[in-house]
């Protein structure tokens, strides 16, 4: 495995932190709002803000919130956060079976987050396949291949 130290990370609030809790498992440094109450009660700015104190990458499906934060903050100098998006649609969020994301973000995680200058990546889906009859290697490889098409 090639995990690296600096891959941080943080899940909106819309993650559950039964994700979280395996991500540490697998020995990622990895946080969710809805498990902390400090969090729960912030707002998407500062949420980043926290996000960005911490040198978190965050994962998030709300787009149309946080790039504007994002650019607003990159029009003001460099952030200390990436934005990590995702949606439902390539991940239906489901308490029954949450090993598709589950793996997917450690795939990620375990490659590093982009270096900077970038601030944004998207975790994608692979449709019409199953991710949980996939070793986290391939997993990754193929999550590269659909991201770079």
């Amino acid at each position: 495995m090639n995990q690296r130290l600096d891959a941080r990370l943080l899940l909106d609030e819309m993650f559950s932190p039964a994700i979280a809790a395996e991500l540490c498992e697998r020995g990622h440094d990895v946080i969710a709002v809805a498990d902390r109450p400090d969090l729960r009660a912030k707002s998407d700015e500062e949420i980043f803000a926290w996000a960005s104190a911490e040198r978190r990458w965050l994962l998030t499906e709300n787009v149309k919130d946080f790039r504007p934060i994002m650019l607003r903050v990159l029009s003001a100098g460099s952030p200390g956060c990436g934005l990590l998006f995702t949606s439902s649609r390539a991940f239906p969020r489901s308490r029954k079976n949450p090993g598709p994301l589950i793996n997917a973000l450690h795939a990620w995680l375990s490659d590093g987050p982009p270096a900077p200058p970038v601030t944004e990546s998207w975790l994608l889906g692979v449709p019409d396949s199953s991710w949980d009859d996939l070793p986290a290697t391939a997993e990754g490889q193929l999550q590269q291949v659909v991201a770079d098409d």
